[in-house]
């Protein structure tokens, strides 16, 4: 059978929210939130792998995909900002209760959600989405230095925005004989959004903002100690933006999590995509019933 997948587009406080979305609503919900520079295409295989038994939800985030992409003169890009809009889909779609699939940038989102509303999710799958400082590689030194100092700094990050870079997001970290079954087309269309007129400097913004995450884990680490969410980490072990030792970081507050280092990098949903869908389905139907 088919898998419908409904491509959909809501104003949310005034913004224009893009979301895929497939399954019955009737059932439990997945809210997948994409990483950097991707959006909800990241998602286009995993979709249909659980929407047979689960309602899923796949936005793209404001200035990413097919959202809206004001300038960073008409909105405020911060992560605090992007969290209030997911929450408020999230709220006209009728979605009370979800469980969530972060990664990368997700997972500041999701986390923020979580444990704000720590009643409303019912589990986490954490996908190199990071909350501990362990994860952070060398990746990161060049970002967090802009961070302190935009103008010496911001050519090095622009770099980061390249198509060489956004290429090697896919591949690095993936082994010789998975490299085939990563799509060009997944860091094409990557790239082509961020070469839209502005949308370098959304992703710079939000590249300075990243450093006020930081600030939000000890909460997110209380959160997993005092709600003990159900938690599976399906991490890729060749990741050389959020390193393996951010996988294992979460077994510190969550002892029942279940970590799974695959053999793939950043994005392991490229070249482990069934074998995270099946995962997901055993984890979240022994932990939703």
């Amino acid at each position: 059978m088919t898998t419908v997948v409904k491509h959909a587009t809501l104003d949310v406080q005034g913004q224009r929210i893009f979301y895929r979305e497939a399954g019955d609503p009737a059932k439990p919900t997945i809210v997948l939130l994409h990483g950097f520079p991707s959006s909800s295409s990241m998602f286009r295989n995993l979709i249909p792998a659980l929407a047979d038994s689960y309602h899923v939800i796949a936005p793209d985030h404001l200035g990413f995909g097919q959202s809206g992409m004001p300038s960073v003169t008409e909105f405020d890009y911060t992560f605090d900002a992007l969290t209030e809009l997911t929450v408020a889909l999230l709220d006209k779609l009728g979605v009370e209760r979800f469980a969530l699939y972060i990664q990368d940038y997700g997972a500041p989102i999701g986390l923020r959600i979580a444990s704000r509303n720590p009643e409303r999710v019912t589990a986490l799958i954490t996908q190199s989405g990071n909350a501990y400082m362990e994860g952070f590689t060398p990746f990161w030194e060049v970002l967090f230095a802009h961070a302190t100092d935009r103008v010496t700094h911001e050519p090095a990050v622009r770099e980061l925005l390249t198509a060489q870079a956004t290429r090697w997001q896919y591949t690095h970290g993936v082994p010789a004989d998975k490299l085939e079954l990563v799509s060009p087309d997944a860091w094409t269309l990557d790239q082509a959004y961020l070469d839209r007129p502005g949308n370098k400097e959304i992703q710079l913004q939000l590249f300075y903002d990243y450093k006020n995450n930081l600030d939000g884990y000890p909460a997110f680490q209380e959160y997993f100690r005092t709600h003990q969410p159900p938690t599976l980490i399906a991490w890729g072990a060749g990741d050389e933006i959020f390193a393996a030792d951010g996988a294992r970081a979460y077994l510190r507050d969550l002892p029942e999590a279940e970590l799974h280092l695959l053999d793939a990098g950043h994005f392991a949903l490229e070249t482990h995509g069934e074998q995270i869908a099946a995962l997901i389905r055993d984890f979240l139907a022994r932990k939703l019933t």
